[in-house]
């Protein structure tokens, strides 16, 4: 009997690898809110809040060693702590008369901007406004707005005493005074860099005189005049502590004045840490108010 024939086919099967087992890869799961807001926090907190906080660690660092030596006028960080904490832990106290917390001297102090600032943005806008546009008044009125703008601001003061006979109402013009130039001179810049084919349209859709200046002039000129804001705020809050030092009274420029004659350099730092922080804080308001309005195009 002959043996049997394999077929090609058979032979080929037999010798075949067992097939591949085939493995399902699963798709990466996407971050829940949580997560993603959680990342965001951690990413703003190690790029924008380290660095600062790092640097701000050695330069306290760098005064503790300096100050901390026999002989130095200065007191060091602990010993401001340890002298003001009454004031920190206590700004609200009012015992009568000026013997009152920081709070009540911050906020004397922020009335007073807050008046005088809003008399200079409604000047300020209103005079650059037309400066900007009329081609006679700037030749007329820029030569005077540059050389009074150089005048520093407490050279007012003794002219404001003069003619108000009255401390506030003197603040409150030397920080208008102050304020108003970088916002006149800002506006004016914008409404003159204004495209002429925005004019040009204002025209063919026959725009009357108050529907161009909301519509079209301040929209286009308001990253200049946000620019002139943060300028005239930053120099509010610096000529309102310089004239309380002057005039008296309630507010955070006479209390700096105050500790110096009483000999307080702790309570003269803690004042000046205060200073600087409200002047980031309205510096920020007003950035947050031109990035809303401006949709991100004033300075930052």
């Amino acid at each position: 009997m002959s043996a049997p024939v394999l077929k090609l086919d058979d032979a080929r099967a037999s010798k075949a690898a067992p097939a591949a087992e085939v493995v399902a890869f699963r798709a990466p799961k996407a971050p829940s809110p949580l997560q993603k807001r959680a990342g965001d926090v951690l990413n703003w907190a190690t790029t924008t809040l380290v660095p600062p906080l790092v640097v701000l660690t050695l330069l306290l660092l760098f005064w503790e060693l300096v100050c901390s030596r026999p002989g130095s006028s200065l007191p060091p960080p602990s010993q401001v702590v340890t002298d003001t904490w009454e004031l920190i832990v206590n700004p609200f106290y009012d015992r009568g008369g000026l013997d009152k917390g920081l709070f009540w001297h911050l906020l004397a102090s922020l009335q007073r901007v807050a008046l005088g600032y809003a008399i200079a943005v409604v000047v300020g806008v209103a005079f650059g406004v037309l400066v900007g546009q009329s081609t006679w008044a700037m030749r007329g009125l820029d030569p005077i707005f540059q050389i009074l703008r150089t005048v520093p601001p407490l050279a007012w003061l003794p002219l404001a005493l003069a003619a108000f006979r009255d401390g506030q109402p003197s603040a409150i013009f030397v920080i208008f005074i102050t304020s108003v130039w970088p916002i006149i001179i800002n506006t004016a810049v914008g409404i003159r860099n204004i495209p002429t084919d925005y004019s040009n349209v204002a025209k063919v859709i026959r725009l009357n005189g108050f529907e161009y200046f909301t519509k079209i002039m301040i929209p286009a000129a308001a990253p200049y005049i946000f620019t002139g804001l943060r300028i005239g705020i930053g120099l509010s809050w610096l000529a309102i502590v310089a004239a309380e030092m002057l005039i008296g009274g309630v507010g955070i420029g006479f209390f700096i004045w105050d500790a110096w004659n009483s000999s307080n350099i702790s309570d003269i730092i803690l004042a000046l840490v205060y200073v600087g922080v409200v002047g980031f804080i309205l510096d920020r308001i007003v950035a947050f108010i031109a990035g809303a309005v401006t949709r991100g195009t004033a300075n930052a």
